[in-house]
């Protein structure tokens, strides 16, 4: 990783110190006022309004020649002496002692405060910061949601309840999102406080940027003000996690099918609308051909749009898919072990469900460009699988109309019986 150096000189032109609470961004004629002596930030550039509340408040100073350089990157030192100065920040509760040995002079005090404020803990280090590297997207990730935990513990809570999530990024879907990161990114996506970027990449190994910086430090100050709960976002992520389902976030409420809908004789204390105990077990089949577990499963509405719509809606979904007669997509990532041979039809035949539906993959634009696992992945000569244990999403619907039975259900091998209806 490139190393950015920087002297204590040149540090103290970046930032300035004593800066109390963060203001508002301001309005727009505002910014193009304020920005337009800096050489390189138009009023039209996209973080035009952050980088002037940004300067206003003292994170950033502008360069002797007339630049902002909002394209370079930050130092961890650099973001560590920014996040010291959010006043608004409350002390964690639990202190850890700054033990980095790699801290320059000019930045002891403002990684120290960094410390004090819960975004840095040296405990996950092994002494040394690497205090003069450009900080990466990853690690801001992961500083800004611990940073959150200390405003609101019920932040600590869905760092823990993403542990087992489906995160809507291109590095989750291809392996290449660490563990070590992966609760702090689907936190912050899913407070809105990160994003995205046009490759369908969160970009955890990409340094994070003068500009990008500017419109954090904003976006934390807003998400500090919403609680958990009021983010739709966070809601589905943290309800895969724990249970394998956006169900309950995203379409009308289901509740467990009443006892009338069996014979006298069965056992009603098999039935469940908790799907936290069918996922990852072994599923009763209609036919033979292979063992069947379900790791997740998706629900998306194609009807709504803006902060209505489900987190992974850009994962599965083009722009302007639509269903008829009031159908939602519905997206199962299975696990299948196959026992002798099978081909693509007789996988389509383990389960007789338009919902969970083993026989065809999305084929958006969208889900090749996320990565996820696809059905033909596995296929080969004549539509016969080629692994014995392939794991991809498959596609299909969910029900509204009662013409159509919009009931789910699975049983499990061991007699659990999911059951749900819609009310």
């Amino acid at each position: 990783m490139k190393k950015i150096m920087i002297s204590g000189v040149t540090a103290l032109a970046l930032f300035t110190g004593g800066i109390v609470g963060l203001g508002a961004i301001g309005n727009s004629v505002q910014a193009a006022q304020a920005t337009l002596k800096f050489k390189d930030v138009p009023s039209t550039h996209w973080a035009a309004e952050a980088i002037n509340s940004a300067v206003e408040q003292g994170y950033f100073k502008g360069y002797a020649d007339g630049t902002f350089k909002p394209s370079s990157p930050v130092t961890k030192a650099e973001m560590a002496s920014i996040l010291g100065r959010l006043a608004d920040q409350p002390d964690a509760t639990t202190q850890e002692q700054n033990n980095f040995t790699d801290v320059p002079e000019w930045a002891k005090s403002g990684v120290s405060i960094a410390i004090k404020k819960g975004f840095i803990s040296p405990s996950k280090y092994n002494g040394k910061l690497d205090a003069q590297a450009a900080l990466q997207r990853g690690e801001m990730a992961s500083w800004l949601t611990q940073g959150l935990t200390v405003v609101d513990p019920e932040y600590k809570q869905a760092l823990s309840d993403v542990t087992n999530t489906v995160v809507p990024v291109k590095e989750y879907f291809t392996g290449k999102l660490a563990s070590s990161q992966k609760n702090a990114v689907a936190v912050a996506l899913g407070t809105g406080l990160m994003s995205v970027a046009n490759d369908k990449t969160f970009g955890t190994d990409r340094t994070t940027t003068r500009a990008e910086v500017a419109v954090l430090i904003a976006r934390y100050a807003s998400v500090t003000k919403t609680k958990p709960a009021d983010f739709q976002g966070l809601n589905e992520l943290r309800e895969v996690g724990l249970t394998g389902t956006n169900l309950s976030v995203i379409a009308p409420k289901y509740k467990k099918a009443g006892k009338e809908k069996f014979s006298d004789s069965y056992d009603y204390s098999k039935v469940t609308s908790d799907f936290a105990k069918v996922r990852n077990q072994e599923i009763t089949t209609v036919t033979n051909y292979a063992d069947l577990k379900i790791k997740n499963w998706i629900i998306v509405n194609p009807y709504v749009e803006g902060i209505s719509r489900s987190i992974y809606y850009p994962v599965f979904v083009d722009e302007k898919d639509i269903l008829l007669r009031g159908a939602y997509y519905s997206f199962t990532e299975f696990d299948i072990s196959i026992k002798n041979s099978m081909n693509q039809l007789q996988g389509g035949s383990l389960i007789n469900s338009p919902t969970i539906n083993t026989l065809t993959s999305p084929s958006s634009k969208a889900f090749s460009e996320y990565g996820p696992k696809h059905i033909n992945d596995f296929l080969g000569a004549k539509g016969i699988f080629t692994l014995k244990n392939p794991v991809y999403w498959g596609q299909g619907l969910l029900h509204f109309d009662k013409s159509l039975n919009p009931g789910v259900r699975l049983t499990l091998k061991d007699g659990t019986n999911y059951n749900v209806i819609p009310n």
